[in-house]
């Protein structure tokens, strides 16, 4: 996924080493920073039903197809997030449609990565 990838190059570029999608952590979480106890959640606007984004528009044709798989992502996120959080992680979620200018997410990351 585009956006994920321009994340994960960003991080690096600012020295930052991480592990891809732990299967020992809730949901498989994008980017795990373990020594910092923090994590970077890379998520599609319209699979995860971002509420705040036009491209998170629920498709006219099978509705009933479409209804109930996107409503389980978005319970599926959250009940992933409730998880890692009451295990003591810090986790940014970062929305495809915010990944469009490398210089606002660059200080959006560094500010969350900050100790």
């Amino acid at each position: 996924m585009k956006p994920e990838l321009l994340v994960r190059r960003l991080v690096h570029g600012m020295g930052y080493r991480y592990r891809l999608h732990s299967a020992k952590l809730p949901g498989k979480p994008d980017l795990v920073f373990a020594s910092l106890k923090k994590i970077i959640e890379v998520r599609g606007c319209f699979w995860h039903q971002h509420e705040e984004c036009a491209d998170s528009h629920m498709p006219k044709s099978r509705t009933s197809y479409w209804r109930p798989k996107l409503r389980r992502n978005q319970e599926r996120d959250r009940a992933n997030l409730r998880a890692l959080q009451t295990m003591g992680w810090s986790v940014l979620v970062m929305w495809e449609c915010e990944v469009t200018e490398p210089k606002s997410v660059s200080v959006k990351l560094r500010k969350f990565l900050r100790r």
